[in-house]
């Protein structure tokens, strides 16, 4: 309890924000303006991959990190004005999955808003997901902000439509991460021609915030950490004066900036990517991973999950994690260098050797 007080006057000291009600996997994001009466926060969870075994029974370590993530939501203090679920609710996408982190997710005591996975998608390319939460990309305004939800994890018709026999092998080649068999993903024409027309309708001195669960940039193709048409929605969103893209499917601490836009990731509640080697207890359940990645902190196997505090105070995005058991990280907007800087990046010739054991 300690630790966390302490954790939390920093976040007040650094940021000049409220301090916030937060637990391990959710993310509390607070947009303030020059006219406090419009200041409001949302609460962001994301990458629960609930996965059936048998009949009633699901891997428990991903329902675990979605039922706990629920109930702090619940108890956050000031309470969000809505709740987003940033995607891959699901492992295989089956009608059983999104009922059971459905009726997970109901315990919300708020609004609550959803951004699709490409677990959720590639089963029945979304057709479950529609009749559970409604459509898939859409937009929204609140107290002076436009928001647009993507989904982003669409690829070419050729992947998806002629080259797997069934809608399971389909689903399983693009649930592998680093499988050589999967597809770039996309947000593709039909989206970007309806972003155009809505980004037609906002003043370019509206603040833009994008959800998306890939990334909207280029970062590592082999885990499809990319969406391929990501100069084109950039393109699009060049005129105004302050974007900010959050994002999930990643599984770790990520930012980055390309010219007016900010992008910030967020964590998950089921694992930290790569995950573990010492993830024993659900090992036949996690997918193989064949990319071998040495984690931030090899003794400490989950070293990207813990409080995720993000202050859009003057438009810019500034970060503070409150890491489960670990050293405190600042990622702050630097209006000198205007990017994103880890304030506690380590120089190479400070870092510790990496591990490969544990």
């Amino acid at each position: 309890m300690n630790t966390i007080n302490r954790s939390r006057r920093n976040f007040i000291k650094n940021t000049s924000t409220l301090a916030l009600g937060s637990t391990l996997p959710i993310s509390l994001v607070e947009l303030a303006f020059a006219d406090s009466s419009q200041n409001f926060t949302f609460a962001y969870i994301s990458d629960s991959h609930i996965q059936q075994i048998k009949g009633t029974y699901f891997v428990r370590n991903w329902d675990r990190g979605l039922i706990r993530a629920v109930a702090d939501t619940n108890l956050l203090t000031p309470k969000p004005d809505f709740v987003m679920f940033g995607g891959d609710l699901a492992q295989l996408g089956s009608p059983a999955e999104l009922d059971h982190g459905a009726e997970i997710l109901s315990a919300l005591k708020h609004d609550v808003k959803y951004v699709m996975g490409e677990h959720d998608y590639y089963l029945d390319l979304g057709a479950y997901w529609e009749k559970l939460f409604g459509p898939q990309y859409y937009s929204f305004d609140h107290k002076g902000v436009h928001f647009i939800v993507l989904n982003s994890i669409r690829t070419y018709d050729d992947w998806t439509y002629k080259r797997w026999p069934t809608n399971e092998q389909r689903m399983l080649e693009m649930a592998g991460l680093d499988n050589p068999n999967g597809s770039p993903f996309m947000v593709g024409e039909e989206q970007r021609k309806w972003l155009k027309e809505d980004l037609a309708k906002v003043a370019k001195t509206t603040p833009v915030v994008v959800f998306s669960h890939s990334p909207l940039q280029k970062i590592y193709k082999g885990w499809n950490f990319w969406t391929e048409d990501a100069e084109q929605i950039q393109a699009l969103l060049k005129p105004f004066n302050k974007v900010s893209v959050i994002y999930g499917h990643v599984h770790q601490i990520q930012y980055n900036q390309i010219g007016n836009i900010s992008f910030n990731s967020v964590m998950a509640t089921a694992w930290p990517w790569p995950y573990p080697a010492s993830y024993a207890q659900a090992e036949q359940y996690l997918p193989k991973l064949t990319v071998p990645m040495n984690r931030a902190d090899p003794f400490f196997e989950r070293d990207a999950t813990g409080w995720q505090f993000i202050n859009m105070a003057d438009g810019n995005v500034d970060l503070n994690f409150t890491l489960y058991d670990n050293t405190d990280r600042i990622v702050r907007f630097s209006k000198i260098d205007k990017t994103p800087v880890d304030t506690q990046y380590q120089a190479e010739d400070a870092r510790i050797p990496p591990q490969t054991h544990y």
